[in-house]
């Protein structure tokens, strides 16, 4: 009989000295774990050497979403006391599913403006969710760009200098509150190194919402509902991703968004033989047990404990053996989370 997993068995400890602050530079300078899924068995390198690890022929599938600004710094007009808002999703021009503090003040109707003398957003609360997220209405989407900041995650207390440094460099769809953080170690110069090494590549889009950052709060992992996210794949892009699987190829994902839309998109499809382009939103939930369709490896940073993204790596693995490679990661000064060390697991 199958294991019953608990949100409990996710757990870890992390002290707080091995939360990155700020990511390598460059890039590509990085620490790498390279773990065999099967065995368990490390090799501990450099982001950069990841190409001794990887095979002509291999898939490499990126997420070449881009993070916008986000973060809004308002207030509320009844109180005159200061507001924020993180946008999520946008419903239509004007309308968003957002998070806001202090809930207090942003309860129905409540009446806010962001901005400044040359420069204002005034919009309205006009529908609180039971997850505690609200709906807003805004006046004018184009000023996002010029009011609002990249949402960095809450574990980020320092500046990270230019916003770059949270954008990967193939960045290209706007839409993501949070970054890929898989793809921030890849470089151009390692990219054309891949592409001369005869590794194929292909991008793929979803926008990252707020669940990156968000642990499971109940014990119960059947009860834990993941927010939905849009994804789009081509038509080219399916193409290569079958070619590859009828070849026996490996397919890798940089990161776990773009194997959570590789999977979602194998599941309502049918399997991978039946896959094609279009849009669609993504609310697969992937736990230890769940047989992958499409992806054999994973490109992946260290995760928090108790998150769907822990759960999900040790799904590709085991639970034993990610949570021991973890161990091995903080004895050995690994850095987690966003701007943190990378993983390779094939």
């Amino acid at each position: 009989m199958a294991h019953k997993f608990k949100t409990s068995d996710f757990n870890y400890d992390l002290p707080q000295s091995s939360i990155a602050q700020f990511p390598s530079e460059p890039r590509d300078h990085c620490k790498l774990m390279v773990l065999d899924k099967k065995s368990g068995n490390l090799n501990h390198v450099k982001f950069f050497e990841i190409l001794k690890f990887l095979q002509e022929g291999d898939l490499l599938v990126f997420n070449d979403t881009k993070v916008f600004p986000a973060r809004l710094y308002g207030t509320d007009k009844k109180s005159l006391k200061p507001i924020e808002i993180l946008l999520l999703t946008k419903i239509e021009d004007g309308l968003w599913t957002s998070l806001v503090k202090p809930g207090k003040r942003m309860r129905l109707g409540s009446k806010f403006v962001i901005g400044n003398q040359h420069n204002q957003i005034h919009g309205v609360v006009e529908q609180v969710n039971d997850s505690g997220s609200r709906i807003i209405r805004i006046d004018d989407d184009s000023l996002i760009y010029k009011l609002g900041e990249l949402p960095l995650p809450p574990y980020i207390k320092k500046s990270v200098g230019t916003s770059d440094n949270y954008q990967t460099v193939y960045a290209k769809h706007e839409g993501s509150v949070a970054a890929p953080t898989a793809g921030l170690h890849f470089t151009q110069g390692l990219l054309e190194q891949i592409k001369l090494k005869k590794i194929e590549t292909l991008f793929v889009t979803l926008h990252v919402g707020w669940d990156s950052f968000r642990p499971v709060k109940d014990e119960n992992l059947e009860n834990h509902q993941m927010h939905s996210e849009y994804w789009e794949l081509s038509d080219e892009a399916a193409i290569k991703i079958k070619n590859a699987k009828n070849d026996g190829r490996r397919i890798i994902s940089v990161g776990t968004t773009a194997l959570r839309l590789l999977e979602n998109v194998a599941d309502i499809s049918g399997g991978y033989e039946n896959i094609k382009g279009g849009t669609g939103w993504a609310d697969i939930f992937i736990t230890p047990g769940y047989e992958f369709q499409i992806a054999d490896g994973l490109i992946t940073n260290f995760h928090l404990p108790k998150s769907t993204l822990l759960m999900l790596t040790s799904a590709l693995s085991s639970t034993d053996i990610i949570l021991d490679a973890y161990k091995v990661a903080v004895k050995n000064n690994y850095k987690f989370y966003s701007f943190g060390d990378a993983m390779l697991i094939i």
